[in-house]
């Protein structure tokens, strides 16, 4: 069976406010016309919808392993069908992504790395944290960034992948914004 997520998030700024700092970041920073993959879309799914309403037009490709967050995608969707333009969703677990299925990336937004990980994903042969990891930075552009959160309760797994992409020497780290830590693939 699935490793899935039976239950949602609601957008909580004071608990996880991941999300709201990356939307911050990018309208911030001003960032225009880039490509983002998106882990963990939340039941609000803010970064879709600040990321259409802000103009930058940045093609966002989020992920979630919640079948409610996915239902509240496709009735977002449904009620505003502009959205779908610059923001898809989808429902699957992360642990299983291929390579050819995703696009050159200018930000990888891991921030739930380590969180939902379990034996339950090894049984039908998930990548590892790590392996996850170093497959999205082998899709970034030169100079992408992935983007982790500081404040996530398995930070230490982020942690821990972002040393070996460091020893792999294939990012830097880019220092900090708010809450999420940033490496940036070299070139």
């Amino acid at each position: 069976m699935l490793n899935y997520w039976n239950s949602t998030w609601s957008l909580d700024e004071k608990q996880c406010p991941c999300d709201i700092h990356l939307c911050d970041y990018l309208e911030e920073k001003q960032f225009r016309n880039k490509t983002i993959f998106h882990f963990g879309t939340g039941n609000h799914h803010i970064l879709g919808l600040r990321n259409a309403k802000s103009g930058l037009n940045n093609a966002v490709l989020g992920i979630t392993a919640s079948p409610d967050e996915y239902q509240a995608y496709i009735k977002l969707l449904i009620e505003n069908p502009t959205l779908g333009a610059t923001y898809k969703a989808y429902f699957g677990d992360i642990y299983q992504l291929d390579a050819r299925l995703l696009p050159d990336l200018d930000f990888a937004s891991l921030f739930h790395v380590g969180e939902y990980r379990t034996e339950h994903n090894d049984k039908y042969g998930a990548l590892t944290d790590t392996q996850m990891i170093m497959l999205c930075a082998s899709r970034l552009k030169p100079g992408g960034e992935i983007l982790f959160y500081t404040g996530s309760f398995a930070y230490d797994k982020s942690f821990e992948a972002g040393a070996e992409m460091l020893r792999s020497q294939a990012l830097v780290e880019a220092g900090e914004y708010k809450s999420l830590k940033i490496f940036r693939k070299k070139g």
